[in-house]
């Protein structure tokens, strides 16, 4: 080798691999203080995109998480809010049942109203409980609610338990139960006919049945107060297959999808609908016709009456997508959507044994809506729990798998910060001995 004084080779080259030795060494030492092995796409430019794509994945999935966990916790202050509108009309039929009975004076049902009253109170105090300013079982959350023609739904009671040949043309002294069973209602029998709307008790004798036909028996009514003069404006008795349109318009069947006997509510909505009907079947000697009555009593609610509504159900955002959501509506739980107050503010009463037995059919209407909507919440509650358990485990699993593509193993990184720091150490020795090497020219010089 050529031995030159302007351009040291031995030291540029030395140089030159101290240079990335040191870039190695710093990379090393990046790696083993952050504990990551890609810090940036320099590192990994594919192994970096990926990495960055699960951590937004992993924390989505972690505020999803949070979703359904504050969800839960609304759906319980709702919950509690109807539990306790449970109890209290579990109270209010009690208060009923006992009006009933005929060893109360008028007086002692007088005091039961007070009692009655402020119960019911009660159930709008709880229909307006709130969480985070939202109040929820108001009606103000509920989901869309259109009708037949846009105008609400309509009170639906139906009876099931008739003969299937059963018409509407069909006398009521024929009248048969499903297994073809006479109900031993004769022409000189009476039937009493009580139902509730807007708060207040209307009723119905007729005595004798004589010829009245079933699709009759509700054509007038009787009515203290001069409010109706034509039952067929309160409701209209039909019997089909379909019973009416539910909140979206489509056509409802009968649960058991044979005939039934049903009351349809004449006008939609909340202001129209039935809270209660019962019957009374006497024989003409004034003793009840048990079977009879329990026949016709024998209604079930299938169509609710509701006023029409937008869509303000309440959304849960559970998924990492837009729309990947639980989706809840709460139903009207005021006394007034039960049909236990009018909108003139008029209570249901139970002041006389009659209106009482009204009372006892409408709270058990009432208690069927506000269980419904319990056993909504419930299912919704149980579904946030599930779907909360997977998220974490989604998010788990997603933060192992970009832990596998970014993390740094230690052991490794270390004993590569180890190798290069002993080769930028030995390079630095080398460079010092190449600058000295170079010196030996001054010997030429002597």
């Amino acid at each position: 080798m050529a031995l030159v004084l302007k351009n040291n080779m031995p030291a540029k080259n030395t140089l030159n691999v101290l240079d990335k030795n040191d870039k190695m060494l710093a990379k090393s030492l990046k790696k083993a203080a952050s504990g990551l092995r890609i810090n940036g796409a320099d590192d990994d430019a594919s192994g970096y995109a990926i990495s960055e794509r699960m951590e937004v994945q992993m924390r989505g999935l972690d505020q999803d998480v949070d979703n359904t966990q504050t969800g839960n916790a609304m759906l319980k202050v709702a919950e509690g809010g109807v539990q306790s509108s449970v109890d209290i009309l579990k109270t209010l039929k009690e208060k009923a049942i006992n009006a009933a009975n005929d060893t109360n004076t008028n007086a002692d049902r007088a005091t039961m109203q007070k009692e009655f009253d402020q119960s019911i109170d009660q159930l709008d105090e709880n229909a307006n409980v709130t969480y985070n300013g939202k109040t929820m079982l108001d009606g103000s959350h509920n989901n869309e609610v259109i009708g037949g023609a846009g105008n609400g739904t309509n009170t639906v009671l139906v009876n099931e338990q008739f003969d299937e040949a059963t018409q509407e043309d069909t006398l009521i002294s024929d009248l048969q139960d499903f297994s073809g069973r006479s109900l031993g209602i004769r022409s000189d029998s009476s039937i009493e006919i009580s139902y509730v709307k807007q708060g207040r008790t209307y009723t119905r004798v007729l005595d004798p049945v004589a010829d009245t036909e079933l699709g009759s028996i509700f054509m007038a009514s009787e009515d203290p107060q001069n409010l109706v003069k034509d039952a067929s404006s309160i409701a209209r008795v039909s019997i089909s297959k379909t019973i009416g349109e539910d909140r979206s318009g489509a056509r409802v069947p009968t649960s058991s999808g044979n005939t039934g006997f049903f009351f349809r509510a004449a006008e939609a909505g909340i202001n129209g609908q039935i809270a209660g009907l019962t019957f009374l079947v006497r024989d003409h000697n004034g003793s009840i016709n048990r079977t009879a009555t329990n026949v016709f009593n024998d209604l079930h609610e299938l169509i609710r009456a509701e006023d029409p509504s937008p869509d303000n159900a309440l959304v849960f955002q559970t998924g990492t997508k837009a729309n990947d959501a639980v989706k809840i509506g709460f139903s009207d739980l005021r006394p007034v959507a039960l049909g236990l107050r009018g909108t003139d503010g008029a209570t249901l009463q139970i002041t006389t044994q009659k209106a009482a037995n009204a009372a006892i059919s409408a709270l058990d209407l009432a208690l069927s809506k506000v269980l419904d909507q319990q056993t909504t919440i419930g299912s919704v509650r149980n579904r946030l729990d599930y779907t909360g358990d997977t998220l974490t485990t989604n998010s788990e699993n997603t933060q192992k798998s970009m832990s596998t593509i970014r993390d740094a193993d230690m052991a490794a990184t270390m004993t590569e910060y180890t190798k290069t720091n002993v080769l930028a150490q030995s390079a630095q020795a080398m460079l010092a001995q190449a600058n000295q090497n170079a010196s030996s020219v001054l010997s030429l010089l002597q």
